[in-house]
């Protein structure tokens, strides 16, 4: 009995290290969303300050794009900005932005200031649709197929290795996908 008062320690440490070896194997990045393969959320956003139309779920219809979801007041999304712009200008891919939580007029004056990379553009000034997408913070950016469906959602400033390795040769699969469908 006296022998597993000491081993119980040991066993405890070596679960303990079993554990945390196995989590540090994991992307901290990396965050689930429980509408990937699910329907778009049905949203109709009004424009923002600047824009002549807003955005809207129909929009899309048999497209496959990204929904990025940004604000003036994000320091993450000035990091990113670049990134969209150049994507915008180099790729086929509609690129639609939704404004989220933004004082009025201050998306439209950020996207003055730096360009706008944006195709399709509404503003979500409570964060009902934001909800709706189960967004934790900005930027994000989901990748929507023909059919309306959330394909992958990515937190965090999307960067050229990002765009490049994992978000580019998706879009380009979806856009095969939808060829080949009779």
């Amino acid at each position: 009995m006296s022998r597993m008062v000491f081993l119980a320690p040991l066993a405890l440490f070596v679960v303990l290290g079993i554990y945390f070896a196995v989590g540090l194997t994991r992307d901290p990045s990396y965050m689930p969303s429980a509408l990937i393969d699910k329907p778009l959320p049905v949203f109709d956003l009004a424009a923002i300050e600047g824009v002549e139309l807003g955005f809207a779920t129909r929009d899309l219809d048999g497209e496959v794009a990204l929904i990025n979801f940004f604000g003036s007041w994000c320091i993450s999304c000035i990091v990113e900005h670049p990134v969209l712009m150049d994507i915008a200008a180099r790729e086929d891919v509609i690129i639609a932005g939704i404004d989220w939580k933004d004082e009025p007029g201050a998306g439209a004056r950020w996207l003055e200031q730096r360009g706008n990379p944006y195709t399709l553009i509404g503003d979500d000034p409570t964060g009902r649709t934001a909800i709706d997408f189960g967004i934790t913070g900005a930027p994000e950016t989901f990748i929507i197929d023909r059919k309306g469906r959330i394909r992958y959602r990515f937190a965090g400033p999307i960067t050229p290795l990002i765009w490049k390795r994992d978000l580019k040769p998706l879009v380009e699969q979806l856009r095969q996908e939808g060829d080949d469908a009779p």
